[in-house]
């Protein structure tokens, strides 16, 4: 029983998905640890460490609602100072519904850095890649394959659509500027806005995957004197605001670092209602930083999704040397 009850889900969920194409539109996953994934928030942080940094994401969102939504992403990027400018390379896979419908992404970035006075400092982002969505259609169960009486399946007369998978090129683009006390960005992603549909019979009545605007800002505070250790105590007030269509959300919280070990704690408004608290704790040590946060969700949710879970690790390679760079900035969460 609880079989069929999760493959109708399955079916309503993707069959509208599919039918309405991009008019309602898959949303982008978001990292509640947003400063752990920085080339998915804003292409402008390319190259905000000079050594290499990799960073690599794992989110579980509502987990007990039949898997419904887990996200990987790895990224890899680093600061060429003969050319003031940051590189990088990253990738998303997204799995819905247990992985009935899957989204894939891989992008190369390009940020240029430009001192605007001795203190202060703008980079200018680039972002293109490849946008992938696939179904796996087999796994599908229609209301005509049940049977009322004894619930065994049948063959389905649902049509299988022509094509199960589809790509598309896409482009992205960010700005940034910060100083020692305080950062600001803005990002906007999909800007070509691709076509996702899996069905050719709406062709021409697509929007194609919507925009998604992100404004992000926030500040620092030394907690102790400036010195050069490697594990610098200090707090960071912040704020995340995203716009994909009609979805909305906005992050407002503060991050704290005590020597290896930081956390942090943001509410998380989507203009609808108030949707969850997040609470982050990790530990840095060296080149390596890992956290892992829980968002408690307080909407009507609650009692169904178990919240979610995600997990983040950076290496960072600056973090090494025997004597880290002095980066003269405020970006430190993002490292």
């Amino acid at each position: 029983m609880v079989r069929r009850i999760q493959a109708i889900t399955y079916t309503i969920i993707f069959i509208c998905l599919l039918s309405i194409g991009g008019r309602l539109s898959a949303q982008d996953p978001v990292f509640s640890q947003f400063f752990s994934s920085p080339l998915n928030l804003n292409p402008a942080f390319a190259g905000t460490t000079h050594a290499p940094r990799i960073a690599l994401n794992y989110r579980n969102q509502w987990s007990s609602i039949f898997n419904a939504y887990v996200t990987y992403a790895v990224s890899y990027d680093q600061y060429f100072e003969n050319i003031k400018s940051g590189i990088g390379f990253s990738g998303m896979v997204d799995h819905a519904g247990d992985g009935i419908y899957n989204t894939g992404r891989f992008n190369i970035t390009y940020a240029y850095r430009l001192p605007i006075t001795d203190e202060i400092f703008l980079k200018g982002g680039v972002q293109a890649g490849l946008y992938q969505v696939s179904l796996d259609w087999d796994r599908l169960v229609f209301l005509d394959q049940l049977d009322p009486f004894d619930g065994q399946t049948t063959i389905s007369e649902e049509n299988r659509p022509e094509q199960l998978s589809r790509g598309a090129f896409d482009i992205s683009s960010g700005l940034l500027v910060y100083s020692k006390m305080f950062y600001a960005g803005f990002s906007a992603h999909h800007l070509n806005t691709p076509n996702e549909s899996l069905l050719n019979i709406n062709e021409g009545l697509l929007d194609g995957l919507p925009m998604r605007f992100t404004m992000h800002g926030g500040a620092q505070f030394s907690l102790t004197k400036s010195n050069k250790s490697k594990f610098p105590a200090f707090i960071s007030p912040n704020l995340m605001y995203t716009r994909q269509k009609t979805f909305q959300q906005v992050n407002l919280g503060t991050y704290v670092s005590l020597g290896p070990i930081f956390g942090g704690a943001w509410f998380r408004h989507t203009f609808n209602n108030s949707d969850a608290a997040i609470f982050l704790v990790g530990y840095s040590k060296n080149i390596l930083k890992i956290g892992y946060s829980y968002d408690w969700t307080i909407s009507e949710l609650q009692s169904e999704s178990n919240g979610s879970h995600e997990i983040s690790i950076i290496l960072n390679f600056d973090g090494g040397k025997k004597r880290p760079p002095d980066y003269n900035d405020c970006l430190k969460i993002f490292r």
